[in-house]
């Protein structure tokens, strides 16, 4: 069986579940018609994975750094959408709690990911 590089890593591994559960908030999104909010979500949920995957790919450790960078900023601009989609009552309180814990700790992961580069 083919396997690629990121998949043995743990922050990829974390931002594909992340990203997992953001896009069930997505498709109930889809079905309160609110299309372009879970087209969104799904985009900036994909981002942390992919450019995790796409960095691991790079030649350079600087340019690995720079993916890891965007998929951290990723992780706050999800943090930003589920603030804003518990406050209209979209997702519940813990739903939100839940994800912002997982995504803190996954922006922290690629952080001293990041460190371990240079």
């Amino acid at each position: 069986m083919v396997k690629f590089r990121f998949q043995d890593l743990k922050i990829w591994q974390s931002a594909i579940e992340i990203a997992n559960e953001l896009f069930d908030i997505a498709d109930d999104l889809e079905r309160k018609r609110l299309y372009r909010w879970a087209e969104q979500l799904r985009g900036s949920g994909m981002s942390m994975s992919n450019n995790i995957a796409e960095g691991s790919g790079s030649s350079s450790k600087k340019d690995f750094s720079n993916f890891l960078n965007i998929a951290r900023r990723s992780t706050f601009e999800n943090a930003n959408a589920l603030i804003l989609f518990e406050m209209r009552k979209l997702i519940s309180k813990d739903q939100r709690e839940d994800l912002l814990t997982k995504l803190d700790l996954l922006s922290r992961q690629i952080t001293s990911f990041q460190k371990s580069l240079k």
